[in-house]
């Protein structure tokens, strides 16, 4: 069997992702967005969890940003999340946040509100 025939294992940074699990730099985009079902304490966390991050820049979803509508905990979560993911790596562990996230490769960008790929 060569090598393109075996399996990748756990720790094989070659290992091939599925489509909606990219590595950083892939022509496939994906988003980070919150579960709609998470409850607002775990998405407040996050969205605090999200932007206390160095890189991440989260004025969008404040009061006057281009994605503070829809206010509510969903929406600023999924934006946060998403800057969180795309920044870290576009891994599928830094879209996990305890499981509230969800990868998806519908750009979840409206209006004005545009999240980055």
């Amino acid at each position: 069997m060569n090598k393109e025939q075996q399996p990748a294992k756990a720790d094989d940074k070659e290992a091939v992702l599925s489509s909606d699990r990219t590595e950083k730099g892939s022509t496939t985009n994906t988003w980070c967005i919150a579960k709609p079902s998470t409850n607002n304490d775990k998405l407040l966390h996050n969205v605090e969890y999200s932007c206390g991050e160095d890189n991440v820049d989260c004025h969008s979803i404040q009061l006057g940003g281009s994605c503070f509508h829809p206010n509510n905990a969903v929406s600023h979560a999924s934006f946060a999340m998403n800057l969180f993911y795309q920044d870290s790596g576009k891994h599928p562990w830094n879209c996990d946040f305890n499981g509230t996230g969800l990868i998806v490769s519908d750009n979840p960008s409206f209006g004005k509100c545009q999240y980055p790929a």
